[in-house]
């Protein structure tokens, strides 16, 4: 059950709903969405928050893309007890890891169009089930550039209805805050999950004095938030992991994802055999 929040978005005081399959195959499911700066501070301090929050789903930002990236990404994979199911060099930064609970079913790593002198970005997506459900997923970092971020946003909406799964989640770092125009644009067409259901802190740059809100949870309108922030109090997660692993604080939520009727399996197996 989501605790209270004051408007500053404070600690919890309390934890999220655990993972759990309903008998209707309705999924309870645990969502982690962390900027990592490619590992370039405490690991461990990293993999200590990441297994504290216990995710199903973990979208990674800034994920290892450079010398020997394969092999930064699987410590990450291995130290966090999860495994690796898309992104990385491939998808220039952003990433998708899963707990064994997920059984996927289609991966995608999708570079954007660039503006010259900007870095390139990217897509980590995949289509993947827990219980009964169908989830399309997107991993994303948007430009630091205001017509490029836009467009972005733009992009990514596309391509969550690509997918063309009944129920969609992206998660990542805008670099825009909630009044900007594409954190609206994407708040307009899904549920920012903080802002539906608010749990723990709010802020999640930088860590240690967090003023801005630019990583975020999004879902589509039939996906349930049961409470979504940084993790701030949640057992095993301390102030000074939080501070030590990442410049990003990571964004958790609890989500209640509704079971594939009959009749949307139908649907989903006549699109991918026409």
């Amino acid at each position: 059950m989501a605790t209270s929040v004051t408007s500053a978005g404070t600690s919890p005081g309390g934890t999220l709903p655990g993972s759990r399959t309903e008998p209707d195959g309705s999924a309870v499911i645990r969502v982690l969405s962390y900027n990592i700066r490619s590992l370039r501070d405490d690991r461990e301090a990293l993999a200590r928050v990441i297994r504290a929050c216990a995710p199903d789903l973990l979208f990674v930002q800034e994920a290892p893309r450079f010398f020997r990236w394969r092999k930064h990404a699987a410590w990450l994979a291995k130290n966090s007890g999860l495994v690796t199911l898309t992104g990385g060099a491939s998808a220039s930064g952003p990433a998708l890891l899963c707990s064994l609970r997920v059984t996927v079913e289609h991966t995608e790593d999708v570079l954007l169009p660039r503006t010259p002198g900007l870095h390139q970005r990217g897509f980590a997506t995949a289509v993947a089930r827990i219980g009964g459900t169908r989830l399309g997923l997107v991993s994303f970092h948007l430009s630091l550039d205001d017509d490029e971020r836009y467009e972005q946003g733009g992009l990514l909406l596309d391509r969550l209805a690509a997918l063309g799964t009944p129920h969609a989640l992206a998660a990542g770092d805008l670099n825009d805050r909630p009044d900007g125009r594409t954190f609206r644009r994407l708040a307009g067409s899904l549920q920012d999950c903080w802002a539906t259901r608010p749990w723990g802190a709010e802020n999640t740059f930088s860590p240690a004095d967090p003023r801005r809100r630019i990583d975020a949870v999004f879902a589509t309108r039939d996906v349930e938030v049961l409470g979504c922030g940084v993790p701030r109090g949640l057992p095993g997660v301390t102030d000074a992991d939080l501070r030590a692993a990442s410049d990003h604080l990571p964004v958790l939520a609890a989500l209640r994802v509704p079971a594939v009727t009959a009749g949307r399996r139908a649907a989903g197996h006549a699109s991918q055999t026409a």
